[in-house]
């Protein structure tokens, strides 16, 4: 063999052999679902079996840390908390925000899955509380982890920085806010973009929904309490009534939604609870209101609000109660409503259809408004262009069955939600290890 023949044989077997590399790197279906089957498949069953209620996080978040290192991200613990944050730094580049909720819920798990939860922690009454995983959030942290992995396995695919967050308390919209309270941005640096994804039991497996604009509503937790004067139930002109007043001030409430908003926008305000008196016949001298307050724009939050205050002032001065005793009003839980950055989107949902197909993609019906603290990691004064899409999670012939009449998929808070974990893994490791290398492309 001459040896012009033997080097360009040579030059073409390298070729062949960088591409079968490269080929190998990129297929993140055939290696997320190796990652499932010798490790992932367990670590989810780990996380179901052993939920944790929201700020009480610790063994999980643990858990969640030792998974990230082995899988070679630096990583560090306590931010906010509970919070874990686990670094991928590759060359130069932009940085990407992954973020994972880790908490459960109060609720005692009845989906008869072999890997249920029997689990109970102490809640912060002190009262021992039956914990699931009745929202997803263990499919969130293997996904997390199962993209961690497949990041770094495909390092020559992208250039950049990836930061891996593992997030407390999401069910109690606190969480975030706390994170970025301990100076996530200013330890680990302000993100160029930032991604969540969510497992939704309407959606079918393997298929994915995104969308500009509004993907979560604000959510605001209000503590309102009304003030009256003890007297006799049976001479109420001696006392102020505050069973009465907080009576009028909810049925006025519905009026902000119906008659101070656009009708084309939404909102909501909803008395969740109430609680007062002590007695068949002695007036009330408080109640106590606990009420969610949902929009999805800042302006309309600030109409609710406002309006909420204005209200509750209002009708208790028009009965009569002094304005040293008029009703407070505390907000104790909030997020502002999620939006997704068009342009983000648009680059995500390119990479997605490329790694899953076009065909890949479904419409969520949207009909409710729940709130997502994700927000507080856009809707920051460095306001990071962030993407938050939904991954399905029940089998399409589930779905069919029910359209059809039998019975419907568990929803998410509901002490028989399941969802099918090995293509709700997959899929989500897929996509968003995709959308990352596509926001950090190689210079």
């Amino acid at each position: 063999m001459n040896q012009p023949i033997a080097l360009f044989s040579l030059v073409a077997y390298l070729g062949i052999a960088f591409a079968g590399v490269a080929s190998a790197g990129k297929n993140l279906g055939e290696a997320a679902r190796r990652d499932y089957d010798e490790s992932l498949g367990a670590l989810f069953e780990y996380f179901h079996r052993n939920p944790e209620l929201s700020f009480r996080e610790v063994e999980t978040a643990a858990r969640l840390a030792e998974e990230l290192r082995k899988a070679g991200a630096e990583v560090t613990t306590g931010v906010g908390g509970t919070g874990v944050v686990g670094m991928i730094r590759n060359g130069g580049g932009a940085t990407v925000l992954v973020r994972a909720d880790m908490d459960g819920l109060p609720i005692r798990e009845q989906s008869g899955l072999a890997y249920a939860s029997t689990r109970s922690q102490t809640g912060p009454d002190g009262s021992e509380i039956p914990v699931m995983h009745a929202c997803g959030h263990d499919v969130h942290m293997t996904s997390l982890v199962g993209t961690a992995k497949r990041l770094i396995a495909n390092r020559d695919h992208w250039s950049g920085t990836v930061m891996l967050v593992g997030q407390p308390a999401e069910e109690r919209i606190g969480g975030a806010k706390a994170m970025l309270a301990d100076g996530l941005y200013e330890r680990f640096g302000v993100p160029d973009h930032a991604l969540g994804l969510h497992i939704i039991a309407s959606g079918p497996t393997g298929r994915i929904s995104i969308s500009d604009g509004s993907t979560a509503a604000s959510a605001d937790s209000i503590d309102l309490v009304v003030h009256g004067v003890v007297s006799h139930g049976a001479a109420p002109q001696n006392g102020k009534d505050a069973v009465y007043v907080a009576a009028q001030i909810v049925v006025a409430l519905q009026s902000l939604v119906s008659r101070e908003l656009n009708p084309l926008e939404a909102g909501v305000i909803t008395v969740g609870s109430i609680h007062g008196g002590r007695k068949h016949n002695v007036l009330a001298d408080e109640v106590k209101l606990e009420i969610t307050v949902r929009a999805d724009t800042e302006a309309v939050r600030q109409t609710l609000l406002s309006g909420i205050r204005r209200i509750a002032r209002g009708v208790a001065l028009t009965h009569g109660v002094a304005e040293s005793a008029l009703p407070t009003v505390e907000v104790v839980e909030s997020t502002p409503p999620n939006e997704n950055d068009p342009a983000t989107v648009a680059i995500v949902k390119r990479a997605i259809a490329r790694e899953l197909g076009e065909d890949a993609f479904f419409q969520l019906k949207r009909d409710s408004m729940g709130a997502e603290d994700f927000a507080y990691f856009v809707e920051t004064e460095d306001d990071v262009p962030g993407a938050y899409f939904a991954v399905g999670g029940t089998p399409q012939a589930v779905l069919d069955a029910a359209a059809e009449g039998g019975p419907p998929a568990p929803f998410h808070h509901s002490p028989f939600f399941k969802i099918e974990p090995l293509e709700s893994v997959v899929t989500s490791v897929r996509a968003m290890s995709a959308a990352v290398m596509e926001l950090l492309p190689t210079k």
